[in-house]
């Protein structure tokens, strides 16, 4: 198990709401996001709230022949947003995401956990920004967050999520996603 210890959370710890966009395009896609959600429910320091529909979508801003399966997921926590990062990529690593550091171009993965929003949060480091800076290019992020959580406003553009999307909608070509059900096969 993993916990966190330390400073950086008080004795009255604060409870931040985060936003995380799941992706998958490698084994069984569907199964592994879902999984991986309830992995983060073991965590003492998280409570899921919710999370969007799967869609299958082409890969986008990359080759490769085999399609992604995303979503988007609300919770809760205690974790500071380093602190959280840190847990969505100790997750991934156990689902056996590996990540090739020579390579600087987006690669075919198990497990992709995206901390896409954590409160209203707007920073920069090395490490993390927030919000994630490309999520309002990505339909196949938009979608499932739109279906989760439709009024929430980017807190950099000012905008809903809904209409975000509907405007990445208006100006997109060749970028299908298409929604399935948990309980679908494939």
């Amino acid at each position: 198990m993993f916990f966190f210890t330390g400073s950086t959370v008080s004795s009255e710890k604060l409870i931040h709401t985060a936003f995380v966009g799941l992706g998958s395009n490698l084994g069984e896609s569907k199964e592994l996001l879902a999984r991986a959600w309830n992995t983060l429910a073991e965590f003492p320091e998280i409570t899921i709230v919710r999370l969007s529909s799967p869609y299958m979508t082409n890969p986008f801003d990359m080759e490769s022949p085999h399609w992604f399966v995303n979503a988007a997921g609300e919770l809760r926590t205690s974790l500071v947003q380093e602190e959280l990062l840190t847990l969505l990529l100790h997750v991934e690593k156990q689902f056996g995401r590996t990540r090739d550091q020579h390579i600087f171009t987006h690669q075919d993965r198990t497990l992709d956990l995206d901390l896409l929003l954590y409160d209203t949060l707007i920073m920069s480091t090395d490490e993390l920004t927030l919000p994630h800076p490309e999520m309002h290019k990505r339909l196949f992020v938009l979608v499932p967050m739109a279906e989760i959580s439709p009024n929430l406003l980017h807190p950099v553009y000012r905008k809903t999520i809904a209409a975000l999307r509907d405007e990445l909608i208006a100006g997109t070509k060749n970028n299908e996603v298409q929604r399935l059900r948990w309980t679908d096969r494939g």
